[in-house]
């Protein structure tokens, strides 16, 4: 297989790594907030659990929790495994991320002075005009630089996709690597890796800028 040949092929790949990497921030920064929400519920009952589902999804690897939600249901209840091995990957994927991003967010939101919160209510604001106007642009900005390095993270992460088969950029350069017996094929998937970070690392700073205006 030639250079251009390699590169091309592993361009498909790229594509799929792309899917992995939008849809989970998709669903996994709304779902979150959701989680984040829960575990600061005055509810102990709903905190508690919401607070233990966070430790097993943060404390276990995101590899076994792919192969949990992509081979789980076909062990536990019959089910066939999915041909399109994407929505599992995104769900695990989604699901593990929404975590991680929960604590950024409680961190975030708890750092907010509780004057601001009475501030508002002085003024006439309902709770969640006080939380969707003064309070969330407030944590966005706060917790920028720790979703930024979520985010990178997770357009590494995308090559464990590899776990479950899906063909993915890492998982097609690996089998170029192994059929052609070359190292070429991995050092071609970490450009590319480092040029996609690059560019989400340089949105995310547009971002950053963008909310300087609550500082």
């Amino acid at each position: 297989m030639t250079f251009t040949a390699m590169v091309l092929k592993m361009s498909e790949g790229l594509g799929r790594t792309c899917a992995i990497f939008f849809l989970t921030l998709l669903f996994s920064l709304p779902l979150g907030m959701v989680i984040a929400l829960l575990r600061m519920s005055k509810n102990r009952v709903i905190a508690g659990i919401t607070r233990f589902i966070i430790s097993v999804l943060r404390g276990t690897p995101l590899m076994l929790q792919l192969l949990a939600v992509t081979y789980g249901p076909y062990y536990l209840f019959g089910f066939n495994v999915p041909r399109n091995k994407l929505i599992p990957v995104v769900i695990a994927f989604a699901i593990n991320y929404a975590a991680y991003f929960a604590e950024i967010y409680r961190g975030g939101i708890e750092s907010i002075s509780k004057g601001q919160y009475e501030a508002a209510e002085v003024l006439g604001y309902t709770k969640l005009q006080t939380f969707m106007r003064i309070i969330l642009p407030q944590v966005m900005k706060r917790i920028m630089p720790s979703v930024t390095n979520e985010v990178v993270t997770l357009v590494k992460d995308t090559s464990m996709a590899f776990t479950v088969s899906y063909q993915e950029m890492f998982t097609i350069g690996k089998q170029i690597a192994n059929s052609q017996t070359s190292f070429l094929p991995f050092v071609v998937a970490g450009i590319f890796y480092f040029v996609f970070n690059a560019l989400v690392d340089y949105v995310m700073g547009l971002i950053e800028k963008r909310l300087d205006y609550y500082d």
